[in-house]
């Protein structure tokens, strides 16, 4: 097994998406790895490949960036000093750009949440964290949500 220093942490900046953040963080902690957190800004449409060329672009992506590193900052002032941590926003699909992303940054893990949904809502919404265990050329390690996870009880 290839000793993990690099762990790709995508994030939507939603609270379930923190349960992600925070088990990359902790996981690096452990073993002494970068994290690099990662939003994909998803506009529709497959134009990430086109230069943008409107100022309401750059714009976008600035306001990204630092609402990125405002929920960094929010969410997890207790941990993000104890790793090295890198954050990157880009427009795009966000399956496809994580996927591309990992493999770009050469990154041993991709530690992601997921939603857990079945049935009517999977089929419609689908699954990102899915997508990505299906195309990505690493590691993929899918946090469930708290509700899902089992709490730890003490031993008796």
């Amino acid at each position: 097994m290839t000793r993990v220093k690099k762990i790709l942490a995508p994030t939507d900046f939603s609270e379930l998406s923190k349960v992600g953040i925070r088990y990359a963080l902790e996981l690096a902690r452990d073993v002494s790895a970068e994290v690099v957190v990662y939003h994909a800004l998803d506009v529709g449409g497959e134009w990430k490949d086109r230069p943008p060329e409107v100022v309401a672009y750059h714009d976008m992506l600035e306001e990204s960036r630092r609402l990125l590193d405002k929920f960094l900052a929010d969410n997890f002032a207790d941990c993000i000093d104890l790793v090295e941590v890198r954050c990157a926003v880009e427009f795009g699909t966000p399956h496809k750009n994580i996927v591309e992303k990992a493999a770009a940054e050469g990154v041993d893990m991709i530690v992601m949440s997921t939603h857990g949904r079945t049935g009517l809502n999977h089929i419609i919404m689908g699954s990102v964290a899915e997508k990505v265990v299906a195309r990505a050329t690493c590691p993929v390690l899918v946090v469930p949500h708290d509700e899902r996870r089992p709490a730890l009880t003490a031993a008796a």
